[in-house]
């Protein structure tokens, strides 16, 4: 069964796929699927294939679940951490075991909500997250809001 990928971010709700971590220790990006090389990721330089505007959202939700072979979803066997990079330059890892990399963890089967604060309108960039895992093949199961 092949396996949907909206590259259509206009909103409000973009499901940006299951983002499965083959390798424990190795984040992916929560926006592989969509853009798996980047271009339109705001901490590099734009390119003339780049879109006008960066992606960015309101809310990003966050389920700790994988692809059950086709037939839906199934909980994970272990947790699922999101990730911010940006420490190996004080000597940090920017993994799991990096907790000053960790941003949220979500134990298996359950969902997490990063939201923005609906009072100032703050927007996320998708491209700052990660997801890392504790076991191989381990997944999340991501989507925006996007306002």
């Amino acid at each position: 069964m092949a396996v949907g990928v909206q590259k259509r971010p206009q909103g409000p709700f973009w499901p940006l796929g299951s983002i499965v971590v083959v390798t424990p220790g190795t984040p992916v990006a929560i926006t592989s699927l969509v853009d798996p090389t980047g271009v339109n990721n705001p901490n590099t330089a734009t390119s003339t294939s780049s879109d006008e505007y960066t992606r960015r959202c309101n809310e990003i939700i966050i389920q700790g679940m994988k692809s059950n072979a086709g037939s839906g979803l199934t909980n994970n066997t272990g947790n699922i951490y999101v990730i911010v990079k940006g420490g190996t330059a004080a000597g940090g890892s920017d993994n799991r075991t990096d907790t000053g990399a960790i941003y949220l963890t979500v134990p298996a089967g359950t969902t997490a909500v990063i939201a923005a604060s609906p009072l100032n309108r703050n927007v996320f960039t998708p491209y700052n997250l990660f997801i890392d895992a504790d076991n191989a093949n381990d997944a999340a199961q991501v989507s925006l809001l996007i306002q």
